[in-house]
């Protein structure tokens, strides 16, 4: 006789399955409104373990470029700070140029330049402080490769009355920075191979000779050494007609060793044009009527201030017309010189200034690119969001309904 086998089955356990089932359908609902709510398919990063590190990534270096254009703005903003300090230097020079020119009147007398003297004084500090400008972080703007707080000094009694306390140059740019100070030395320092800058004087008052400007002929033979040309022979007898005339040169410190006496000659009766080229790696001319103790001077100026020391020295200090005349194309010559200079540097600022937007342009760029791929990391697909979050909401009420009708099949609620 065949025996039947009865299984009984625990409700228990179907009750503990379909409440861990409940659970997880609740927890996965609470994400999915979570995540509509935050518009973000990354809340944590358990999560989505991978996109959760590409966003990260993403977030650092949006941050880290955030950072470089906040640098990049404070560089820029000192660069515009010393651009335009360099035109309000440039302003001034021109102002004391016009002044020189002024000076040369031919009805002014000592007073009259005296006076122009003054204003050229109080220009020529105008410039000092311009050069030791500092930005709104107390930094000065033309410290170069780094300086003292005030990068220039003087005067000093010494023959390098003006010096640069920094170190030239200038700093590169790269690929999220530029440069947040000018090169002060390129801008008002003089270097004498390189300009030529001399203030050239003549002795006695009375002489007639006149000069002009000194220029560089050989710069790989020019030394910081001043020059002194003495004439000490002056011949109109021996050919008839023509004048010889003999100078000495005499160096400063003495570091090209002898320089030779240099003889020249000229029509007697005319204006002498007498071409120097005897001074190692310098050239400039001497016209008028030399004689016997007349001297030509040629000291190095190191800076523009020494420029403006010695013109407003040499103008207001002039005894008669002629030397005020050469004092004044002497100034004229020299502020050529040093407003050139400052016109490099500021050109300098320009381009600095152009690269400061062609970095900003890229990393906006960059950021944009940035934000974009830790938006496809982490952000949600609302559409496909709200579906999934409708369809789990709809399982959930079915189990919820089905738990229900479960919960009934009981036998007591046959029994009642």
């Amino acid at each position: 006789m065949p025996t039947t086998s009865f299984s009984r089955l625990g409700s228990a356990n179907t009750y503990d399955n379909t409440l861990r089932n409940l659970a997880a359908r609740q927890s996965s609902l609470s994400n999915l409104q979570e995540q509509l709510t935050s518009g973000k398919k990354v809340v944590s990063a358990s999560d989505d373990p991978t996109g959760a590190g590409q966003s990260e990534r993403a977030l650092m270096r949006i941050s880290r470029i955030a950072a470089d254009q906040r640098a990049l703005e404070n560089q820029r903003n000192s660069i515009v700070l010393a651009e335009s300090t360099l035109g309000d230097a440039t302003s001034a020079m021109q102002t004391f140029r016009e002044l020189v020119v002024s000076a040369g009147n031919g009805s002014n007398g000592s007073a009259e330049r005296q006076a122009i003297a003054i204003q050229l004084s109080g220009l020529r500090d105008q410039i000092f402080g311009f050069a030791n400008r500092k930005d709104t972080n107390g930094m000065p703007l033309f410290a170069a490769l780094g300086s003292a707080l005030s990068p220039f000094v003087g005067p000093s009694a010494t023959p390098q009355d003006y010096t640069y306390q920094g170190l030239p140059g200038q700093t590169a740019s790269t690929q999220t920075a530029i440069a947040s100070t000018l090169d002060g030395e390129s801008a008002f320092m003089h270097q004498t191979s390189r300009d030529g800058v001399y203030n050239v004087s003549i002795s006695p008052a009375a002489s007639t000779l006149r000069t002009t400007g000194v220029t560089v002929s050989d710069s790989l033979a020019v030394t910081e050494s001043a020059y002194t040309l003495s004439f000490s022979a002056v011949d109109s007898t021996t050919v008839p007609g023509t004048t010889t005339v003999t100078y000495d040169i005499a160096e400063n410190p003495a570091v090209s060793g002898p320089l030779s006496s240099v003889t020249v000659s000229f029509p007697t009766g005319q204006s002498s044009s007498i071409q120097v080229s005897a001074v190692p790696g310098l050239s400039f001319s001497i016209s008028g009527k030399p004689n016997v103790g007349d001297s030509v001077t040629l000291q190095p100026s190191p800076s523009i201030f020494s420029v403006l020391d010695n013109a407003i020295r040499d103008i207001g200090n002039a005894p008669n017309n002629p030397q005020a005349s050469q004092a004044i194309s002497q100034a004229l010559h020299n502020l050529d010189i040093g407003m050139e200079r400052i016109s490099a540097v500021r050109g300098q600022a320009g381009d600095l200034l152009t690269r400061a937007e062609r970095i900003n342009t890229n990393q906006e760029a960059r950021s944009v690119q940035l934000q974009a791929d830790r938006s496809r990391a982490e952000d949600l697909d609302m559409a496909a969001g709200i579906s999934a979050f409708q369809n789990q909401q709809t399982g959930y009420q079915a189990a919820l309904q089905s738990y229900a009708q479960v919960q009934k099949l009981s036998l007591f609620n046959f029994i009642g």
